[in-house]
């Protein structure tokens, strides 16, 4: 992938195109086993795999390829929501897991919860180990109180929220290790 970075054109990347399947043929296994794992704690209707070709219609950056393999990860239908990401990138590789963009009706859900009880979540958020691995939630959030919530709310830090993710980063080195899907479990 820096080979890539550095020589992000249609000419070297068709040059290398063969290099490229290689690689993503074994990301993609690493991306199976990475469902697989999940699977043991957890149920995943579906595994996404993220093309390498950007979409630059509308962006001023016009590389045409991306730099990094990507993958989400969907839990089961209607009985579970939420999901998981893992990004694999030199220098930028994480994983991600919660809900990036919840569907109107889901966040409305969410932020109801909060408005009732958010004690157990906070619990679990400022828990040290959880801490330690996870870090703070992040995600976008309205500069103000969603119409039809209290703006003075104990829980308003949660109900402006528009995402709810936490997000793990790995070096380069980690990611690279053999034991990488075992260590990291």
């Amino acid at each position: 992938m820096n080979d890539l970075k550095k020589n992000n054109n249609r000419e070297w990347f068709e040059e290398n195109k063969k290099r490229f399947k290689t690689q993503q043929t074994e990301v993609k296994k690493f991306f199976q086993g990475i469902m697989e794992r999940l699977n043991t704690h957890d149920k995943i209707e579906k595994m996404k795999v993220f093309r390498i070709y950007r979409d630059i219609r509308f962006s001023k950056d016009k590389t045409p390829y991306k730099f990094n393999f990507s993958a989400s990860f969907t839990r089961l239908g209607a009985e579970r929501r939420g999901g998981y990401y893992v990004h694999i990138q030199p220098e930028g590789s994480f994983i991600a897991t919660g809900f990036w963009n919840p569907e109107k009706e889901d966040l409305f859900r969410i932020r109801k919860e909060w408005e009732v009880d958010a004690i157990d979540f906070r619990r679990i958020m400022e828990n040290h180990d959880f801490q330690k691995i996870w870090g703070s939630l992040e995600g976008e959030e309205l500069k103000t109180a969603p119409k039809g919530f209290d703006k003075e709310d104990p829980n308003i830090d949660l109900i402006r929220k528009k995402q709810y993710i936490f997000i793990r980063r790995f070096s380069d080195k980690e990611v690279i290790s053999p034991n990488f899907l075992g260590d990291n479990q």
